[in-house]
């Protein structure tokens, strides 16, 4: 899905990720079919929002884009140069221009370091300017974050979680990239802060002309920040498109049972909610057919055995549906 005005500045085309697991010294060894088959694009300050149950493979496919786990099958390309194959070498210069935002902004610290120290490891990394420019860089960051210059020197745990997810954000900055990566960025941090962070992500987009790839489980938060939204489940998109549509028109049966799950903040509407029987089946034995019909209320014999492909609904509108 691509609108064809201009080049994506990320794009990924059947991106697979498989584990292997071995059941014992006789079995053969099995594989968990994590991502099994995602494409999708980001334009230049654009936010695509991937959402799903916990397990789906959302975490997966962004570490994979970042080359943190490498592909078992698929493209990647970043301005329009594929990175899929690219060695450890040949991907330091491209790790400058796609960063992480991490979950936890506890652990994804080091609790020895002091924030400013942190922060600046990036740009000492990547041998970029004096001691001195170093300095001033992480000062210039903290202000841009909403941190003061003289909590550079203070530890991890003098932080509170939101100020953690602040110094977390600097560092994703420090290199100046074109695609952040938020791996549920906000998800550990109260309601309150998470709009504060939010906000931040929002501000510092349209400052810089940033692009996100944003991976949530929260629809309500997928629709404030993101431009589309694509919906992940058991390791593949089954819906994607813009946020609009998205929730005002969900074609998936999946993605009706996700949306009638969110809070509406009026006592006065009430809303049919999809209750979904049964688990999210093993990513290790994912059911024949569509992944989703072993849950589907709508499920038919077809679903049962054939795999609906990801196939354009309407204009920008992609759907892996038997019955759309």
């Amino acid at each position: 899905m691509n609108d064809g005005a201009r080049a994506p500045l990320l794009e990924v085309s059947g991106l697979k990720k498989h584990f292997p697991v071995k059941k014992g010294w006789l079995s053969p060894s099995a594989k968990v079919y994590a991502v099994d088959g995602v494409s999708f694009h980001i334009n230049q300050g654009e936010t695509l929002g991937l959402v799903g149950e916990s397990g789906c493979g959302k975490s997966t496919v962004g570490r994979t884009v970042l080359r943190l786990l490498d592909p078992t099958e698929g493209n990647i390309k970043l301005q329009g140069r594929d990175i899929t194959h690219l060695s450890k070498t040949d991907m330091r210069p491209v790790r400058r221009d796609m960063q992480i935002i991490f979950q936890d902004p506890y652990s994804s610290l080091n609790p020895r370091m002091s924030a400013g120290r942190i922060v600046e490891e990036m740009l000492r990394v990547h041998d970029i300017g004096t001691p001195i420019e170093r300095q001033e860089r992480v000062a210039e960051l903290f202000e841009r974050v909403g941190l003061r210059k003289a909590q550079m020197d203070s530890f991890p745990h003098e932080f509170s979680g939101g100020q953690r997810q602040r110094i977390g954000i600097a560092r994703a900055l420090a290199l100046n990239p074109k695609v952040i990566i938020g791996d549920e960025p906000v998800s550990a941090l109260d309601v309150s802060i998470q709009a504060q962070v939010i906000n931040l992500l929002m501000d510092l987009q349209a400052e810089l002309n940033l692009s996100y790839l944003f991976i949530a489980h929260d629809l309500a938060v997928v629709e404030h920040i993101s431009h589309r939204i694509a919906v992940m489940y058991l390791g593949k998109i089954v819906e994607y498109t813009d946020k609009k549509t998205l929730f005002t028109n969900p074609q998936h049966p999946y993605t009706e049972a996700l949306l009638s799950a969110v809070p509406i903040p009026d006592p006065t509407v009430r809303r049919k909610k999809t209750i979904l029987q049964g688990d999210v089946p093993s990513p290790i034995n994912p059911p024949p057919g569509c992944h989703f019909h072993t849950r589907c209320p709508y499920a038919e014999e077809r679903c049962r055995a054939e795999e609906p492909p990801l196939t354009e609904f309407g204009p920008d509108h992609l759907v892996s549906c038997h019955l759309r």
